[in-house]
């Protein structure tokens, strides 16, 4: 089984949180007794700092900070690249240039685990061809038959992973809505218990 490729957009957020991280961790470091070493890996597994338990959640606090930063920096850079046209990296994924868990695939639809799931079980999908669709705000009469399909492939997605009767359907459009890839795609999430409202 092939393993999941990092994709542009994780790894910024990964290097710009262990940067916030190290610098807040260095501004702390002389306050702290120097023998009382923990490791605190919710972010990056190298990163050591000093630990009062306060300090620890002051960091997850500005993890969740920084990744909610970056998710708003990556869908402005996506949105300002999205006239160039070219082939994004689902269309890597739908050629096979870039592995992927694949778990439903038809002759319009691919369906296959997202690299930075937000949920126990977190699977996109998308049409084949995109088709003018780079977004759900860009759809026309024409598109009726595809977006229809990709809902029952969200279904199907929901049963093959076993959360059929809880799961959620999100469509992110635009960069107001953090969406960092301008090919139309479905995100299915579920395995826990959902909030309302979402964020």
């Amino acid at each position: 089984m092939a393993s999941p490729a990092a994709n542009p957009f994780s790894l910024m957020r990964r290097t710009c949180c262990s940067s916030s991280l190290r610098a807040l961790v260095s501004s702390k470091a002389s306050i702290l007794p120097s023998n009382n070493l923990s490791s605190f890996s919710s972010c990056n597994p190298k990163l050591h700092f000093l630990h009062p338990r306060s300090y620890a959640l002051q960091v997850r606090s500005l993890c969740r900070i920084t990744a909610s930063f970056n998710e708003e920096a990556s869908a402005q850079a996506a949105a300002a690249s999205v006239e160039i046209g070219g082939p994004t990296i689902f269309d890597k994924i739908i050629a096979k240039e870039i592995p992927s868990k694949i778990i439903y695939e038809d002759e319009k639809v691919l369906a296959f685990h997202d690299i930075n799931p937000q949920a126990p079980v977190h699977v996109l999908v998308i049409p084949k061809f995109r088709d003018g669709l780079t977004g759900l705000g860009k759809a026309e009469p024409r598109h009726g038959e595809i977006l229809g399909h990709l809902l029952y492939a969200a279904k199907v997605v929901a049963e093959k992973e076993g959360i059929v009767d809880g799961f959620r359907v999100v469509i992110n459009n635009g960069p107001g809505a953090c969406q960092s890839v301008y090919h139309l795609h479905l995100h299915v999430l579920g395995g826990r218990q959902m909030k309302w409202p979402p964020g």
